[in-house]
């Protein structure tokens, strides 16, 4: 399974970017992950794998809990889902045809979240959870 994450607009502040990118190297090891770029929404779909599972990043999203995002996480390796691709919009959030191509809806927070902010606890969520599912120290 590949996981993709990909967002409106760049990411200015490099420590923010080394962070994301330092999850995501982490998760590497176990799973293929990919951080995108686009410059807006209609770039957030273009080129998903067929059968790609898209997941909206929405403040009125499915709270789910880390246990929650793990089994999430574990169901779709086990039942051998292509790709997940999680998206993340702009400082406007994302536009509603673009939620309504996603399969499942999450909420990171009910506090309103920088988009950039956003990528980053959802880097280390997928983090997190990959070392869960591994039974990785990393949640200890």
């Amino acid at each position: 399974m590949k996981l993709l994450v990909r967002a409106v607009g760049k990411l200015r502040d490099r420590r923010l970017e080394s962070l994301c990118e330092e999850y995501c190297s982490r998760v590497r090891r176990h799973l293929p992950v990919e951080i995108g770029e686009v410059d807006d929404d209609a770039g957030l779909l273009r080129g998903l794998p067929a059968g790609t599972e898209i997941i909206a990043l929405e403040p009125g999203g499915d709270a789910w809990t880390t246990a929650e995002f793990t089994k999430h996480l574990e169901k779709r390796m086990v039942a051998g889902t292509r790709a997940i691709a999680f998206l993340i919009g702009g400082a406007d959030g994302l536009s509603p045809e673009t939620v309504k191509q996603a399969t499942r809806r999450l909420s990171l927070s009910p506090l309103t979240l920088p988009h950039r902010l956003a990528r980053l606890l959802l880097c280390e969520q997928i983090y997190r959870a990959i070392s869960i599912i591994r039974g990785e120290p990393y949640n200890r």
